[in-house]
């Protein structure tokens, strides 16, 4: 299955919503939408998504107060795309946590360009050197390819769930450091969810089962028991 990035449009305009829906689709985006802050609110904590684009005027949230919301336990990347012009309307959404600021009206190019940065950028950020500077881990014979979103074991191509590729992706983020169960759990599935080791178990057997000669003695992601996982360090 492809796995392909998530991105949130926040835009209460349907013809302006329309057309960056149509943007992203045709780009191979997965598009979730919202037309009000509090619909917003609810999307990204339920679904995560990889990076939100946000119109500031909403008719019932100011998009300066969903920005502080979401930065409260997130940083997923957030684009805005304003009508609002002003140097003061760029230096408040900034400072109150968004990656960029695009002022309506804007082209396609120059929107997908921004999206592609602020992706790489959050990728990278407080990751090793080797996925700063390449793009990619390599732990034993496992490769993850963070900006084609793709996995491989001896150069043969793996395919994980987009919850499989999250979870993998993760740990190898933080490769000889353990996760807890709840800290993957919250940064998958956001700060509303119930802890439920069990799903994120059957999703670590699945992953065990692709990526692992011999799943009951793992050599790429270890449990550590009754606390998480953790991914074997880089070589």
């Amino acid at each position: 299955m492809e796995v392909r990035d998530k991105i949130l449009v926040v835009e209460d305009d349907a013809g302006i919503c329309n057309v960056m829906v149509a943007v992203l689709s045709t780009n191979r985006y997965e598009v979730l939408t919202a037309a009000s802050g509090r619909q917003a609110d609810t999307l990204v904590r339920s679904h995560c998504p990889d990076l939100v684009l946000l119109d500031l005027g909403l008719p019932d949230l100011d998009g300066l107060e969903l920005i502080r919301r979401v930065r409260g336990w997130s940083g997923m990347p957030i684009v805005v795309v304003s009508a609002r012009s002003q140097e003061a309307d760029k230096v408040a959404a900034l400072d109150a946590g968004a990656d960029d600021y695009i002022v309506k009206p804007f082209g396609a190019e120059e929107l997908l360009a921004r999206i592609r940065t602020a992706l790489r950028h959050a990728r990278s950020a407080g990751v090793s050197a080797e996925i700063a500077r390449t793009g990619r881990l390599r732990v034993g014979g496992l490769e993850i390819d963070y900006d084609k979103r793709q996995v491989a074991v001896d150069g043969q191509p793996v395919h994980l769930t987009p919850n499989e590729y999250k979870i993998l992706a993760l740990l190898g983020k933080n490769t000889g450091r353990v996760l807890t169960y709840d800290a993957i759990i919250q940064e998958l599935w956001g700060p509303g969810t119930q802890s439920d080791n069990q799903i994120l178990r059957v999703n670590m057997a699945n992953i065990r089962r692709k990526i692992e000669k011999n799943p009951a003695e793992p050599q790429y992601v270890f449990t550590e028991a009754g606390v998480g996982y953790r991914m074997a360090e880089e070589k």
